[in-house]
């Protein structure tokens, strides 16, 4: 599509540092008045304009102000000077939209949708989160606060958020995958992974057909200012994922939805391109409180509100150090993650399964005895989990998690089983470990 540029200016001084947000806006008020009336555009930053607050008067044209909804990774402050990108053919946004839904069923995402980025209403229910204490040690969250649920604080210049969904079942995952799953827990030699980590790392595969969507949109548009995101920056993920229509948020706080349950990633698209919300979907758990029933350490503490500090997935994988003697004979045999409030979940029989094959479980992620898993080296342990999520909480975790599993092994056997000896030395063998984190862990499970 054809497009030329034209720069806006509006004169009325330099020193006015405007709200990110508000700068689209004002940009459309202002090419309106330049006789760009009903133009679609995209703003893009202008590399070669200043950055406001470095001093000097910003570049352009005799003075003034060139408006722009900046957005460049990697960037934390707003660029005020820009220009606009001025598309001669306007688009029509549910031609677009109904495009954008097929390139993204294209590269592997089940639904779209779009959020627009107030989420003041979300605003008080983060805070009393974080002041009870419930993220535990993930100082992170509370370190970028509020900018959580501001995108345009995150990423200057953002009028709305693409959201997407990505399912990450197995390709060959069977209809009776739950019960499949739940009997897991019968079997204490077995050591469990969650489903969503036993493949490829979510985070890369994710934001890389993400980046292709957007490449998509862009080419068929125009550029346009933008950042993609999954779970891995401050945003309210799966607020916007309830706003735009993705689902509703189940009783375990995490996104439910009735075509595709919660077996599913989602994943953001910031932009400086204003397109219409979707509609969000009403709550569909009624009585129903499984969710809360069966997690193991009484996490979920009311509907939809989760304590992360009693999560055995925070445990297991965002958790540093030792973990609380009290909670360990609940972790069972899981030694990465915790699936059980979403197999018990009836709106998971229609959860769908992955059209990638980076989902399918690896070699050693499903089935495999504590024992073996116990006695991976550091270095087995690296080439194993290269390129999963499993490998981000190191060896040194990977086997205090694992030491647990024995221990809760050891505990759930009768004491004449012959399988008694076998884990008894698997743990002795990581007895004088250099690690005081795994000596401590692993003495406790001999003690079991």
């Amino acid at each position: 599509m054809a497009s030329r540029r034209r720069l806006v200016r509006l004169d009325h001084g330099v020193g006015r540092a405007f709200d990110a947000a508000g700068d689209a806006q004002r940009a459309q008020q202002v090419a309106h008045e330049g006789g760009l009336a009903g133009a679609k555009f995209a703003l893009q930053f202008n590399k070669g304009l200043a950055q406001a607050g470095q001093g000097g008067q910003p570049g352009g044209e005799g003075g003034g102000v060139v408006l722009a909804a900046p957005v460049q990774p990697g960037r934390g402050r707003a660029f005020y000077n820009a220009d606009v990108t001025v598309h001669d053919a306007p688009f029509d946004v549910q031609v677009l939209w109904s495009r954008v839904g097929a390139w993204a069923r294209e590269l592997g995402f089940s639904q779209v949708g779009v959020a627009d980025v107030d989420l003041s209403a979300a605003e008080p229910g983060l805070m009393q989160w974080l002041a009870a204490g419930f993220h535990g040690s993930m100082d992170y969250m509370a370190a970028h606060g509020l900018k959580r649920a501001r995108p345009a604080e995150l990423v200057p210049g953002t009028v709305s958020v693409i959201t997407a969904r990505m399912d990450y079942l197995p390709r060959a995952t069977l209809p009776d995958w739950q019960d499949a799953e739940l009997a897991r827990l019968t079997r204490p030699h077995e050591g469990i992974v969650s489903v969503y980590a036993r493949g490829r790392d979510y985070h890369k595969v994710v934001r890389g057909r993400l980046q292709k969507l957007q490449d998509r949109i862009a080419a068929e548009i125009g550029p346009f200012g933008h950042r993609v995101f999954s779970d891995s920056a401050p945003v309210l993920e799966a607020e916007l994922a309830a706003r735009s229509g993705q689902g509703w948020r189940g009783k375990h706080t995490l996104v439910l939805s009735r075509e595709g349950g919660s077996m599913f990633f989602l994943g953001e698209i910031y932009l400086d391109l204003a397109l219409p919300p979707t509609a969000p979907v009403g709550d569909h758990c009624g009585r129903c409180q499984a969710c809360i029933d069966i997690c193991p350490t009484g996490a979920i503490v009311a509907p939809y509100r989760l304590d992360a500090r009693r999560c055995i997935s925070y445990l297991t994988i965002e958790h540093h150090g030792s973990i609380d003697e009290e909670l360990r004979p609940l972790i069972g045999n899981r030694i990465y993650g915790c699936d059980d409030c979403q197999t018990v979940c009836p709106w998971n029989k229609y959860a769908g399964r992955s059209t990638l094959p980076d989902f399918d479980a690896r070699e050693g992620m499903s089935g495999s005895t504590l024992v073996e898993l116990f006695g991976w080296s550091e270095d087995e342990f690296l080439r194993r989990t290269e390129g999963s999520p499993i490998r981000r909480i190191g060896h040194e975790r990977w086997l205090r998690n694992i030491a647990i599993a024995l221990g809760n092994a050891l505990a759930a056997l009768p004491a004449d089983d012959r399988g008694r000896d076998g884990l008894r030395r698997a743990l002795q063998t990581r007895a004088e470990h250099p690690s005081d984190i795994v000596r401590e862990h692993v003495r406790w499970a001999l003690g079991r």
